[in-house]
């Protein structure tokens, strides 16, 4: 297994800018989630932390589900400790469809209905995750789609701040609108004999066999790795992204894959 050079360093000053700050271009940005499930709900609700990946762990994001939530919602937070919706740590959460085969990642703007007059407040939609069942259901590898905003000249990504829910990633994609949006998919992993299962090259950054492993690649260039995730321990996980995603984009993606439906271990 080869190894990779260690992640560069990386200066977080302001934390809220930088989880939503794409990845600078040429610097993959190394990540651990781990799964804390203590707590009073036996682990149905645990809180996932997000740290960067080096010598000082420097604590990035968290993560929860919210109970009594008709579909899978998760809050995430600039804050380990806080994890409330009203709190002034609550940077953006991740929302499924009722099947929870979709799902869609917004920032901390408010509801369309509360718009001011140039809806600058309202929410931004950062990315939106398809899980496609496979003939085994969700046994076999998965399928995901991972759509985001486009970015400009300014490798800045665009606002997309949808007025309504026809306007959001996931219905522009499915309509084939994909002005400023940028589609990418799970490279699909190979089977192998030896060990009669599929399996990716990670490069040695995910040490254990989990349906949860996957590498977000765009279809030019399968060979970029836009986002890696995989399992390193039972509740320890690499999680690693580039340019155009951001801390918060790649986080959310990797809740989406902790979901109910999809967990099968």
């Amino acid at each position: 297994k080869e190894e990779r050079p260690p992640s560069p360093i990386i200066e977080v000053d302001n934390l809220e800018e930088f989880v939503l700050r794409p990845a600078p271009q040429g610097v993959t940005v190394k990540c651990r989630v781990t799964r804390d499930k203590k707590g009073m709900d036996r682990g149905l609700y645990p809180t996932y932390y997000l740290h960067l990946d080096n010598d000082k762990k420097v604590f990035l994001l968290a993560g929860r589900k919210r109970k009594k939530s008709k579909t899978s919602n998760y809050l995430i937070s600039i804050d380990p400790t806080d994890l409330s919706r009203g709190g002034e740590n609550f940077i953006g959460k991740l929302r499924s469809n009722l099947m929870g085969t979709k799902f869609t990642v917004f920032d901390n703007g408010v509801n369309p209905d509360r718009a001011n007059t140039d809806w600058s407040n309202v929410r931004q939609e950062l990315s939106a995750v398809v899980y496609e069942t496979n003939v085994l259901g969700f046994k076999g590898p998965r399928k995901m789609t991972v759509i985001i905003p486009g970015m400009n000249a300014e490798n800045e990504r665009v606002p997309i701040r949808p007025r309504n829910d026809n306007d959001g990633l996931l219905m522009r994609w499915q309509n084939k609108n994909m002005d400023n949006v940028i589609e990418l998919h799970n490279k699909a992993p190979v089977w192998n004999d030896e060990t009669q299962s599929y399996v990716l090259n990670f490069h040695g950054r995910v040490t254990h066999a989990s349906v949860k492993n996957f590498q977000i690649v765009h279809g030019s260039d399968p060979d970029y790795i836009v986002m890696q995730f995989g399992r390193v321990a039972d509740d320890a996980f690499t999680m690693d992204y580039n340019y155009p995603l951001c801390a918060v984009q790649a986080f959310a993606i990797a809740l989406s894959s902790f979901d109910g439906k999809l967990a099968c271990e």
